[in-house]
């Protein structure tokens, strides 16, 4: 994705660099209106799917960290429903009392690793896309001020 961008970027720039200039004039140049124009569409239309994707990891983070919450009840109810089986002597409930809270323990570490986890990997995405898209929108604004300057002359 930030290829494309970099892409239209690099042939918008390009265009301006090749452009004949106009008589008279070192600063001022021709291009083709409606090719760069063109250009300039594309980039606009490829911009959401950056943020598309960042909407994406947020939400695939969301789901992760669902699951992992689910599948700690899931691990809770299935030691308290071990727990309530084996209530028949007091040994067997010491035993099942420390295997359920051992579970519920492991089952609440391994969901605070994934989320964790989960975290840090969407942070590193979203900074990852904010600053591909910051650095894409800069260089964009840079152009076309390059490019309306240019026309003003």
């Amino acid at each position: 994705m930030v290829a494309v961008l970099e892409d239209l970027v690099n042939s918008l720039y390009d265009m301006i660099q090749e452009a004949r200039s106009v008589p008279l004039s070192a600063e001022k140049c021709m291009i083709d209106r409606e090719k760069a124009l063109d250009i300039l569409d594309e980039i606009r239309t490829n911009m959401p799917k950056d943020l598309e994707m960042a909407r994406a990891i947020v939400e695939k983070r969301s789901e992760l960290v669902a699951a992992g919450k689910k599948e700690a009840d899931d691990l809770r109810h299935r030691a308290e429903e071990y727990v309530r089986k084996t209530v028949n002597e007091s040994a067997m409930v010491a035993e099942a009392q420390k295997q359920a809270d051992e579970i519920v323990a492991s089952a609440e570490q391994q969901a605070a690793q994934l989320r964790s986890a989960v975290g840090k990997y969407c942070s590193d995405k979203l900074s990852e896309t904010e600053a591909c898209a910051a650095a894409t929108l800069d260089e964009v604004r840079k152009r076309r001020a390059q490019f309306e300057q240019a026309n003003r002359q």
